[in-house]
This record gives C-alpha cells, sequence and structure tokens, in this order.
C-alpha cells in the first residue's frame, strides 16, 4: 500500500494497538514508571534505551499524539509541549542562546514579538525583524554573524499576510541556519512548510488541532533536514557535548532527524518542564481526527464571510488571502492552494470606537481572546492580543488601531453573514 493520504493520517498515524489492546490512544495519567532494576533505569537516563521514567520529559499518550502531528507534517520526530508560546520558545531557545540573534518576520503574533523582542533580549538573544514581503537582498542585510534561526508564520495572526516559505528558506539556509515556521493557522491539512523548504515547523495545538476550545497546548516538529553537523560552530549545543546529561552529543547520537526533539526533551523540557498534560494530549487527539473534515468548513465561511465585508461600505479593508483582490493572493495560491484558514481580519470606517460598537452588537460571535475552533469570535487586537506593542510596531506587524480580528466557526455560513449585517447596521444608528 502506498503512503496513506491525510484524512487516514489524521485518524490512524501515530498509534496502531496491538491485539486485545485499546482502540483509542490511551491516557496514560501517571508522574512515574516502574522498573525492575536500578541498571535498567539507567540505560534511559544514559539514552541508551528508550522508555520513560518521568512525565516531564516523555509520556506515551503525548507521544503517540506527537507521533500524529509528525506524520501530519511528513516530520521525523515531533514533541508537545503545555502552550504554543511554550513551542515557539523551546524551538527557538534549543539553538540559540545569550549572544545568539534572530531574523523573524514582523508580522507575527503579538505575543510571539513580544518573546523575542522583549524577553529574549533579556536572555542576551537580540533580534532584528522584517517585512514579511522583504526582498532578498534586504533579507540578507538582516543577518549577523551570530544569527542562528529564521522565524515566521505561514498565515500570520491577525494580518493575514502570507509568508514566502521558499524565499525565507532559501536566504536562511544560505547563511547556515534553519527556518522555523509557525505552522497554526493553516494546520498541515492546508500547507506543509516542510514540502517547501521549513526546517522545523511549530503549532498551538489550541487552535484548530484542539478544534473546540478544550485544550492549550503546542507542537514542535522537525523535518529531519537540516545538517546541523555542518553548521557545528553554530550550534554547539547540538553539536557538542552535554555536560549537563552524561555528554551525549545529540546530532552524532541522534542524526538530523532526532537530534533537535531530543535535545528539545532531554534538556529543555527536563529544566524548564512546560509539558503537555497527557489528559489535554488525549483531547488534542480527538480534535486531530477530524482536522481534515472540518479545516474545509472553515475555509468555506471564512471564504463566505470575506466576500460579504468587501461588499459592505462601512468596512474600509479586508484582509484575506482567498479574496482575488487581497496582496497575498498569489502566494496563497501557491502554498495555500485548498485555502488557508477560517480567520478575516477588516478596518471599519470609524477605527476603534467604530469596531467596539460593532462587536457590542453581535449576537453570534463571541468577543474571546481565542481564535480557529468550533464557534465564531472576534476581538479588537490591538486593545487585547498585541496590546503591548507600541504603535510604530502595530504599524510593522499590519495591525492598524481599529482592526477586527473574526474567526469563523463551524457555524452555518448564512447566520454569520446575518449577524454581522446586523451588527454593520449598527454603526449607523
Amino acid at each position: 500500500m502506498n503512503e496513506t493520504r491525510m484524512g487516514t493520517k489524521c485518524i490512524q498515524a501515530g498509534y496502531t494497538p496491538g491485539n486485545g489492546e485499546p482502540r483509542q490512544i490511551p491516557i496514560i495519567q501517571s508522574t512515574t514508571y516502574k522498573y525492575d532494576t536500578s541498571e535498567a533505569m539507567g540505560r534511559l537516563f544514559d539514552l541508551e534505551d528508550d522508555g520513560y521514567f518521568y512525565s516531564r520529559l516523555a509520556n506515551p499518550t503525548n507521544d503517540r499524539v506527537a507521533a500524529r502531528i509528525a506524520a501530519l507534517e511528513g516530520g521525523t520526530a515531533a514533541m508537545l509541549t503545555g502552550s504554543g508560546q511554550a513551542a515557539n520558545f523551546l524551538a527557538l531557545f534549543n539553538i540559540c542562546e545569550a549572544g545568539s540573534h534572530i531574523v523573524a518576520s514582523s508580522s507575527i503574533y503579538g505575543g510571539t514579538y513580544n518573546l523575542i523582542d522583549v524577553t529574549f533580549k533579556k536572555m542576551g538573544i537580540e533580534s532584528t525583524f522584517i517585512s514579511p514581503d522583504c526582498t532578498e537582498e534586504e533579507m540578507h542585510a538582516a543577518f549577523k554573524e551570530n544569527t542562528r534561526a529564521v522565524f515566521g508564520e505561514i498565515i500570520a495572526n491577525p494580518a493575514l499576510t502570507v509568508l514566502d516559505i521558499e524565499k525565507f528558506a532559501k536566504v536562511a539556509h544560505e547563511h547556515g541556519v534553519p527556518l522555523i515556521v509557525d505552522n497554526t493557522f493553516p494546520t498541515p491539512i492546508n500547507c506543509r512548510p516542510i514540502e517547501w523548504g521549513a526546517d522545523i515547523v511549530t503549532h498551538s495545538t489550541s487552535k484548530y488541532m484542539d478544534g473546540h476550545g478544550a485544550a492549550l497546548g503546542g507542537a514542535i516538529v522537525d523535518s529531519g533536514n537540516f545538517d546541523w553537523m555542518a553548521h557545528k560552530d553554530k550550534y554547539p549545543g547540538l553539536c557538542e557535548p552535554d555536560d549537563s546529561y552524561h555528554g551525549v552529543t545529540y546530532a552524532e547520537k541522534f542524526g538530523n532527524a532526532e537530534a533537535f526533539i531530543r535535545k528539545a526533551t532531554c534538556q529543555l523540557m527536563r529544566d524548564l518542564g512546560c509539558v503537555q498534560a497527557p489528559q489535554n494530549a488525549f483531547y488534542l487527539n480527538l480534535g486531530l481526527e477530524s482536522l481534515h473534515v472540518r479545516m474545509p468548513r472553515h475555509v468555506e465561511n471564512g471564504q463566505a464571510v470575506a466576500e460579504f465585508l468587501a461588499s459592505r461600505p462601512e468596512v474600509t479593508k479586508v484582509n484575506y488571502p482567498g479574496l482575488p483582490s487581497d496582496p497575498y493572493y498569489a502566494r496563497a495560491q501557491k502554498y495555500l492552494p485548498n485555502g488557508g484558514c477560517g480567520v478575516v481580519s477588516f478596518e471599519l470606517e470609524g477605527g476603534r470606537e467604530a469596531a467596539e460598537i460593532f462587536m457590542k452588537h453581535l449576537k453570534v460571535a463571541a468577543i474571546e481572546t481565542h481564535v480557529a475552533d468550533a464557534r465564531t469570535c472576534c476581538l479588537n487586537p490591538a486593545t487585547t492580543t498585541h496590546r503591548q506593542m507600541t504603535e510604530e510596531q502595530l504599524k510593522e506587524a499590519g495591525v492598524p488601531a481599529g482592526l477586527v480580528r473574526m474567526s469563523c466557526g463551524l457555524e452555518d455560513k448564512h447566520d454569520l453573514i446575518e449577524d454581522l449585517a446586523q451588527a454593520l447596521d449598527a454603526l449607523k444608528a
């Protein structure tokens, strides 16, 4: 049989029960694991045997769900984290340290912008932000001798810019560093960044992958394609002995396929403890089983809402890469031929004040600090998720003060449009 298709992977990948074993991935709700001898456990600590000794590092439930996500993304290894923010932090910190430098797209989620711009700076890691539409020359100019990673979002939250993955990967690789991309909004159903040159993929699994707003979580997937030893001077943490873990050299012992995730697990998860609870992983897996069915409906609703908003005089701008008038339409056709996501952002005549009035009159859509689940919700990013950013930073990120972000759920699209219509009509009162 040839390799299974995405819908089958969503349901079957990562776990094959044996005779008489549970059909569903079981929840292993245990912090510890019993062994008959100290020698057996010692081999686990020495990374000589695979297994489990403490759930802060690894748990069977989490590993099976991570394996499913790795299969969906076409990666070689994956791990779950306590949140999407933890996934981005670990993915970057796994290859950066004090004195390192990060090149990042300016059009990213506000919390991630703050992580890179403020929190990493306190740890001695500097950053340079570039436009997602920069030329190759402008991107090259952002690199420094100590640059260790390039970061971007495939579909930016909430500006909905679309990253040119191939261009970012090409320039990153010319400088001998990996491209890390957040694929939360498209999910692997609508985009597989590794196929376009990305090296590491991250997710906030709290969004479409979970799909029901039930459980926080994140994931990191390694493509297995980046040759760490070819750039060992840049990545001593992977290519030199780890004194905190019996002197193991991850890139030598585990090769490109596993080194990145092994280090992130054995070193960073051990020390920082931002693990995903196995109960949350169980909920996440239930969401993954229907991901391939839900994403087309989210895209259908997002497209219908975007087209409706574009027809209304109260709306001055609509950001949705599925609209032919959108500046990212051509790029979306390349990377997201089946559509991107159900998130639409738009600006109203009257700015922030009009956005407030509009959102107060919504009946189906709820005002929530969330996005990308079964229920439609909206917010004003400048006063919520991006509140910590300056006016200049908001402008660079494509998040004007009056922008409304609407995440179209799985409701009937006609009800969503009717709800929007009556809320827009309220602006005339």
